[in-house]
């Protein structure tokens, strides 16, 4: 499942530091925006099966590839 959710995240930032960096924080370096925050969620939901709606969660929740993998598991 981690290997699948970076593999969203690298397609959805084009750039494979998602991969190498787990605590990158994706909106700071303008890796992910709104737009793409959306279709992340929808993406995790089609491939990995996981219901994420964007009320239930604050943008600090989701800001780095670790804490979107763990929320993922808790979801799971």
């Amino acid at each position: 499942m981690e290997n699948e959710i970076l593999e969203i995240l690298e397609e959805m930032c084009e750039d494979n530091v998602v991969k190498t960096n787990l605590d990158v924080d994706l909106f700071e370096t303008g890796l992910l925006d709104s737009l793409l925050f959306a279709e992340l969620l929808v993406a995790l939901e089609e491939r990995v099966d996981v219901i994420i709606s964007p009320s239930e969660i604050e943008r600090e929740d989701i800001n780095t590839p670790n804490k979107i993998i763990s929320l993922v598991k808790s979801r799971s």
